[in-house]
């Protein structure tokens, strides 16, 4: 697992409701029975908004993690040293040019980190993506 996988795991995304057994309901029905499939639900969305409100709140550290990745990482209990943090980034495909400048490359990472979170199902919201 790459060190984005390990900040979804972090945050919940994976996690499944245990799964109950699959039944086959035309084959249970009766035969005078019109049987309809049941309309699927959408996954719910994580709510990565309020797990890392609830980890800011319980840590000691003031963490700024809606602007720093250094302090998303650190909240996540992770390695927020440079040489992680461009781990994360080439794992990310980070452009060339701002692998080179730590200011630009962690604006860059943490936009990232918060646009694959929604893409992937986590409640980002528009304010953090921008």
């Amino acid at each position: 697992m790459g060190i984005f996988g390990t900040i979804m795991s972090k945050l919940g995304f994976g996690d499944k409701p245990a799964e109950t057994p699959a039944v086959d309901a035309a084959a249970a029905a009766p035969a005078d029975v019109t049987y309809e499939a049941p309309v699927q639900v959408a996954m719910s969305e994580v709510d990565v908004v309020g797990k890392l409100q609830a980890l800011s709140a319980n840590s000691s550290e003031s963490l700024n993690w809606q602007t720093s990745i250094v302090d998303l990482l650190k909240l996540l209990g992770m390695d927020s040293s440079l040489a992680h943090r461009k781990e994360l980034a080439a794992e990310l495909n980070c452009p060339a040019d701002l692998m080179n400048d730590s200011a630009s490359m962690n604006m860059w990472l943490h936009k990232t980190v918060l646009q694959q979170l929604a893409a992937n199902g986590g409640n980002i919201p528009a304010n953090l993506l921008a």
